[in-house]
């Protein structure tokens, strides 16, 4: 199948979207449809070539669309430079789609449909968020796709009570590469590499500290639940790995106002994605401490990609019981605690790490549920629901 994934973002982007739009696109190539990435021609910061900044099998073919940058332009007001750029782009694409032919249009971008359905092609939506305005017009664009794909369960319930119809949509996760996992270092050796101590138990969170970049993703609660822990003899060390900048150094404050010392814990900042496999191996228990908040992106749009990882290493989870991380794991693969609480959390990591039986026996577990939520296999089956 000739397939046009469309995206309204630069492209490669040092944020997380990039990464799983290159995936998904490296996937459908790997199984045989002739995909080429469509993408305005944006400023962007990354200087690599996209198939080695994302590590990637196949050299994605891109086709960058010319599109007035207004979003680097001193003569658009901030407010206004989104807009610009978007009509710019949706001329551009315009023209673009009447020169060119496709089978199946493939976009993560709401803000496109419009433009897309007067192609007259048949267009797959994966949604990873859900509109605060304009829902009436939404669902109307949602009902003329060939299929709504909805990363939580969640996510599908709350489109269907807006109206779209139930059989056009799916549910699909993230997915994972357990090829960047095949050959990790020894826990010994990647403690060493980040400089972290080889005699204490590691406990780490991978990932942003922050999303929509003030909501806190849940460190706080981290910080905090240990500080019964180191009372208790198990002396563990927290192992941070991500930013931004100004949050790290929030947090370090905090840590030390708690009664940290600068041997209790490293907050690393981000690393490159190469390197993240290496920061879980790292760690002995791996952790997703997200908060009790109501904000849709906990409750219905959280991606279990951050556990897809974890799970990948081998390590042990504990991690908040939010419903979407429920379409994919059970008690049986993950030690679930009450989003927020602090005790609650700190009674899994302790029960994890007194119990090593029950540690490995739910890391084996959930390497195995894992296994199932390759790119390859998602995009198959998102394929084999449209076709």
């Amino acid at each position: 199948m000739k397939i046009a994934y469309v995206t309204h973002t630069r492209f490669p982007t040092e944020k997380a979207h990039g990464h799983q739009i290159a995936r998904v696109v490296d996937a459908l190539l790997e199984l045989g449809h002739d995909t080429t990435l469509i993408a305005p021609d944006l400023h962007t910061g990354v200087r690599q070539h996209h198939v080695k900044y994302y590590h990637l099998k196949h050299d994605i073919p891109v086709e960058m669309l010319d599109t007035f940058d207004a979003l680097h332009s001193p003569l658009v007001p901030g407010k206004l430079a989104f807009l610009f750029t978007m009509h710019s782009y949706r001329g551009s694409l315009r023209e673009y789609f009447a020169d060119n032919e496709y089978d199946l249009l493939y976009v993560r971008s709401p803000q496109l449909l419009g433009q897309l359905h007067k192609t007259g092609i048949p267009v797959v939506l994966e949604l990873h968020s859900l509109p605060r305005h304009g829902k009436s017009r939404f669902v109307a664009h949602c009902n003329k796709c060939k299929k709504v794909i909805c990363l939580t369960t969640p996510m599908r319930d709350e489109l269907a009570k807006w109206g779209v119809k139930k059989g056009k949509m799916i549910v699909e996760g993230d997915a994972v590469d357990l090829k960047r996992f095949s050959k990790l270092p020894s826990t010994k050796n990647a403690k060493h590499h980040f400089g972290l101590p080889e005699d204490r138990p590691i406990i780490g969170y991978i990932g942003s500290l922050v999303t929509m970049d003030k909501v806190e993703k849940g460190v706080n609660h981290l910080i905090k639940a240990l500080i019964p822990l180191r009372k208790h003899d198990h002396s563990p060390y927290l192992f941070v790995v991500g930013g931004p900048e100004n949050w790290i150094e929030r947090y370090r404050k905090m840590a030390l106002h708690s009664g940290y010392t600068d041997h209790d814990f490293t907050f690393h900042g981000p690393v490159q994605a190469k390197l993240v496999p290496d920061a879980i191996a790292a760690c002995d228990i791996c952790v997703y401490p997200a908060p009790n908040n109501k904000k849709p992106y906990f409750k219905r749009d959280t991606s279990p990609l951050k556990l897809f990882e974890y799970a990948a290493a081998g390590k042990p989870i504990v991690c908040a019981d939010l419903p979407p991380i429920r379409d994919v794991f059970s008690k049986k693969e993950v030690r679930f605690f009450h989003p927020g609480s602090e005790s609650s959390l700190a009674g899994g990591i302790r029960e994890l790490l007194e119990k090593p039986s029950v540690a490995k026996s739910h890391a084996a577990a959930a390497l195995k549920i894992v296994k199932n939520h390759t790119w390859e296999k998602r995009m198959k089956r998102i394929m084999d629901s449209v076709t």
